[in-house]
């Protein structure tokens, strides 16, 4: 994996990030008495389950997306819109768990460095095809 530095860094960061939001979770469950399996509750902590499934959720298909890029088109690329994606994502949960309204700017983020890397990896695979 050598030729992929930065995809292989941001799909540990990725998993990185699914364990804060698990951990923020978690802390949000002992903070307001949510047994688990319970998944409503307290507000704030409903709105931590959020964010932790809505980015496990975007996670699995950005994950795919980033490597098929990386593999097909440029690793280097991968980098920049995967780099974008996750910081978005990051900036998605921040805001979302301050206030649930202002979450849209991260996700639309998140959502065009996706759409970025899922059209450039089927044109990077449909290049490979037909050249």
């Amino acid at each position: 994996m050598t030729d992929y530095p930065g995809p292989t860094l941001l799909t540990l960061a990725s998993s990185l990030l699914l364990f804060a939001c698990a951990a923020y979770v978690g802390r949000c469950r002992i903070k307001h008495g949510i047994g688990a399996p319970a998944t409503t509750g307290h507000p704030q902590f409903e709105i931590a389950y959020r964010i932790q499934m809505n980015t496990l959720e975007n996670t699995v298909a950005f994950l795919p997306v980033l490597w098929v890029f990386a593999l097909n088109l440029s690793s280097l690329w991968a980098t920049v819109f995967g780099s974008g994606w996750l910081l978005a994502r990051v900036w998605y949960a921040l805001a979302y768990a301050r206030d649930p309204k202002s979450r849209g700017a991260g996700f639309g983020l998140s959502m065009l460095c996706f759409a970025a890397l899922g059209l450039g990896g089927v044109w990077g695979v449909l290049r490979g095809l037909l050249g």
